[in-house]
């Protein structure tokens, strides 16, 4: 599936994946493919085992799959036939623990979770993209205004930091929502300004995330 910029003679085609319900790029799913797990090199020596990323986070398989926010029901239609029961088993054990629960409990599990750069990529597409560019599509009710690298950036957001509108720490991510249908000039400042929520407390791969996703978001605005 391919987008046009309006002005295709001079800018190129953008690339974006089939059978979503929202236009992502290809540029934009490989920034979320980034920031969760690197390279497949990386992914096979660091994180094809459950890790704990720290936070707000639960223990953490495959592409990002946060197990501290999927139920056991969840766990086991996105997982069942690819891994074994007893991962399986093992995977809705730590349904639902976040924080320094998840962490107490990462050590039981982490030799018992091990998911393959393979199988971690086929849940990831099939089950995992789907399931959060339907959320992001009721989340953002104007997101189809947005260029496929803008889309795919409000994605990440949902994807790192769920679609919640509540609360303080959702401050930035209502004006994502409200200046999708009003000004999207103001998003890539929306996206930096979220920054306030984890300067100085060791989570500066966020910090560089989002600061990805704001110059990706411009990028887009610029084919517009």
């Amino acid at each position: 599936m391919a987008f046009f910029p309006k002005d295709a003679g001079r800018k190129a085609v953008v690339t974006t994946i089939a059978g979503l319900p929202i236009e992502v790029s290809t540029e934009a799913r490989d920034l979320i493919v980034h920031y969760e797990v690197g390279g497949k090199a990386y992914y096979e020596k660091f994180l094809e085992k459950a890790t704990y990323p720290g936070g707000a986070s639960g223990v953490t398989v495959g592409f990002g799959y946060d197990l501290g926010y999927n139920t056991p029901a969840q766990i086991r239609a996105d997982w069942k036939g690819r891994v074994s029961n007893d991962t399986i088993a093992a995977m809705v054990s730590v349904s639902g623990l976040k924080g320094s629960r998840a962490a107490n409990e990462l050590r039981r599990v982490r030799g018992a979770i091990v998911i393959p750069w393979d199988t971690a990529q086929e849940v990831f597409g099939l089950r995992t993209m789907p399931r959060f560019a339907a959320m992001t599509k009721t989340a953002f009710p104007d997101i189809a205004l947005a260029h496929p690298h803008g889309q795919g950036v409000v994605l990440s957001l949902s994807f790192n930091r769920g679609t919640s509108m509540r609360g303080d720490s959702r401050r930035e991510m209502r004006w994502v929502r409200h200046n999708l249908g009003h000004d999207q000039s103001l998003i890539p400042a929306d996206i930096r300004a979220m920054k306030r929520l984890w300067i100085g407390k060791g989570l500066d791969g966020l910090l560089i995330r989002r600061e990805a996703e704001a110059a990706l978001f411009e990028k887009g605005l610029q084919q517009n």
